[in-house]
């Protein structure tokens, strides 16, 4: 097993044991520090993968299957946003049951061997109502993400109640509590994000470390070593109040570069410009490790926005991220989720209420595109981050002291295709060599060359295929090189992974050169104790099964038309406006019946999936709207477990779409006016 894999058996065994008193310390007497280059468990050094699931978006009964989904997937430290909405939403009544549950929370992550790095607020955003601000807040005349008085005394009524729920699972209790961040995407003076950190070392917090978004750059500065800064890059973003595609800088996302901000997250209220004051501190990129905490595993949908990600954005950014000298990446989301249901509003961001404003998201859903979606359904880019995770997993230690070097331009236009984009991070004489021949939307072109090398080693002359992205070891685990992709390396044997389009040369440091080797998977070696994979071998490396199971067509009758079109108007943030309640009284109805007969299909492990076109859809069970979705060319889903017991038919209401409207789909989409449902299917949740 590999160093992280040891220290996270022996983590879960630690989560067991009685508390101590020490803040870096557990039980057992493991300890976790940092130092400019990574953490350092014990003292030994890792490049953990952080996972982004928010435990309020997620019924609790679900938590502990999902929980385990996300450690197979190769995270090995969760995230997540504690909501103050979700659990004040009126004042002084605190809710800390059911999926609003913290406490349990916790102890599911706590049972899986998983750290968890707490996101406190008090704002938090996450395309929540407010950003978790609640409403009756507005109503004492404070000046909200302030030292003012009287919102730091709610805020620390707020970090109490949380405590509640955290005390006895901190990480010096042995308990799965390793750091906090404290508010988020602040712009203002430090002197506000202590006050917060102070508040919460009295209420009780005794952490390892803080954190806070590294993005936008506080107008004074932090005292180093107070919170570790987290920076994060998305491939596009919703919240471009433009409806063109390949809009902003999310390109830059595909670079590799020494910089760590990023001047595209965030775009509809932090204003960044070309040249702003974003990039770090030099003594920053010397002091802190290079950490992220959003990296986008996928995209949220607005109204008036609605990007598809592809998988290949997901890893090529991930991988690009590595290749700059990140030690931790955080996804963001990995897993998506459903609001839950409030009892004075609804707790979707939306342009009517008193506080990010900016977008129109959906009532109910939170799926982001995430590797796995608001079921738990597993989308492509599930599988296809597993291999760079494993590769944290099993060689970070060796990764994480190297340093990044910069061969090819940093500062790239839109679409360059003037050179291959590489680097290469070294240390001992020991590298890896990143590749990445892929920008969202730019369609770069093979490129072949002989350029790549380090520590002394050139890489026989390649051609790199068009949306290629790769890492090739130099003098690590026995290989002098290869022009194939480290994996994972455990109980004695090493996996490689052959980059499709690139023919495998894996030269042995005993000399042995294996040159266009063909993958035999994990059933026989290809020399000793190497083995060459396939890519979708490698995704699914060490993972049981998928779930079986076929689909099976549901009946659906349409039994109104959709009335009189409505008129798109622009909001307050100046983008369209959603479908107001009375817009929906106007929709196209559809009954969908579902199976009497339970032999025909488990409903309890079965998706609804809808496929249609229109402009937005919503579910209905009983008359009680259960799901929503703004079409942008994906299926419309529901895990039919949560279905209320009993529910045998479901309402499905459809608003056609407008061409005209000021409205962004994919190009993968159907722009064609109108609506209509394709198909109806009950299918298994993979």
């Amino acid at each position: 097993m590999t160093r992280l894999s040891l220290f996270l058996t022996a983590f879960a065994a630690v989560l067991l044991t009685q508390p101590t008193a020490a803040q870096d310390t557990t039980p057992f007497g493991q300890t976790v520090t940092w130092d400019h280059h990574s953490l350092l468990f014990d003292g030994h050094r890792v490049c953990p993968v952080m996972g982004e699931i928010h435990y309020s978006r997620i019924p609790a009964d679900e938590w502990s299957a999902e929980v385990r989904k996300m450690r197979e997937g190769g995270v090995t430290i969760v995230a997540t946003y504690v909501f103050w909405n979700h659990i004040e939403e009126e004042e002084g009544i605190f809710r800390w049951d059911g999926q609003r549950s913290l406490r349990r929370f916790l102890e599911v992550c706590k049972a899986e061997g998983l750290p968890v790095v707490l996101r406190m607020g008090p704002w938090c955003h996450g395309e929540v109502r407010n950003g978790g601000l609640p409403d009756w807040l507005f109503t004492k005349g404070c000046k909200m993400r302030s030292q003012d008085s009287t919102f730091l005394a709610y805020t620390t009524r707020l970090y109490r109640q949380i405590f509640t729920q955290v005390q006895g699972l901190q990480w010096k209790d042995g308990g799965p509590v390793i750091a906090a961040q404290f508010d988020n995407e602040y712009r203002g003076p430090a002197e506000y994000l202590l006050a917060l950190k102070r508040i919460a070392l009295v209420v009780g917090f005794d952490l390892p470390f803080y954190t806070r978004t590294g993005w936008p750059e506080l107008t004074t500065p932090m005292p180093f070593g107070e919170m570790l800064p987290l920076y994060g890059d998305y491939a596009d973003g919703f919240w471009d109040k433009s409806t063109k595609e390949g809009v902003g800088s999310y390109y830059k996302a595909f670079n590799f570069k020494g910089q760590r901000s990023s001047t595209a997250i965030g775009t509809d209220f932090l204003n960044y410009a070309e040249g702003s004051t974003l990039n770090p501190q030099p003594s920053t990129l010397n002091t802190y490790p290079y950490f992220t905490c959003e990296l986008g595993g996928g995209m949220a949908t607005a109204y008036h926005r609605r990007p598809f990600v592809y998988p290949d954005d997901a890893y090529a950014m991930a991988l690009v991220k590595l290749g700059s000298g990140s030690n931790l990446l955080g996804y963001y989301m990995y897993h998506g989720g459903t609001n839950p249901e409030g009892k004075l509003t609804s707790l979707n961001e939306c342009q009517t209420s008193p506080f990010t404003a900016n977008n129109d998201l959906p009532v109910c859903t939170y799926d982001f595109q995430a590797p796995l979606g608001e079921f738990g359904q597993t989308y492509p880019q599930y599988y296809g981050l597993r291999p760079l995770n494993l590769f944290m997993q099993d060689f970070g230690e060796l990764l994480a002291p190297m340093e990044a070097t910069f061969p090819s331009a940093q500062d790239l236009k839109q679409g360059d295709e003037s050179s291959l984009r590489w680097s290469y991070r070294h240390s001992n004489g020991q590298a890896f060599i990143f590749v990445n021949n892929y920008e969202r939307f730019s369609g770069l072109t093979a490129k072949t060359t002989s350029e790549l090398s380090a520590c002394g080693i050139s890489l026989p002359r390649l051609t790199i295929p068009a949306g290629c992205s790769a890492i090739f070891p130099v003098n690590v685990a026995g290989l002098r090189y290869a022009t194939a992709q480290l994996v994972a390396q455990r109980d004695g044997k090493t996996y490689l992974m052959q980059v499709p389009g690139i023919p495998a040369t894996l030269a042995f440091s005993d000399g042995k050169t294996l040159k266009s080797a063909k993958p035999r998977g994990t059933a026989k070696p290809i020399y000793k104790h190497y083995y060459l994979l396939t890519r979708d071998e490698a995704e699914h490396l060490f993972l049981n099964s998928s779930p079986s199971g076929t689909s099976s067509v549901l009946t659906f009758t349409k039994v109104r038309d959709a009335g009189p079109l409505r008129a798109i108007t622009k909001g307050r943030a100046k983008v369209a406006a959603a479908p107001a309640e009375a817009d929906w009284q106007q929709a196209a109805i559809y009954h969908i019946t579902l199976p009497s007969d339970s032999s025909l299909f488990a409903l309890q492990s079965s998706l609804l999936k809808i496929t249609y076109r229109g402009d937005c859809a919503r579910l209905y069970a009983n008359g009680h709207l259960i799901a929503d979705n703004f079409y942008y060319g994906r299926p419309f889903l529901y895990g039919l477990w949560r279905l209320p017991a009993g529910c045998n038919e479901l309402e499905l209401r459809i608003l056609p779409f407008q061409p005209e409207a000021p409205i962004y789909l994919p190009r993968e989409a159907d722009h064609a006016a109108g609506e209509t449902v394709v198909t109806v299917e009950l299918t298994p949740n993979k």
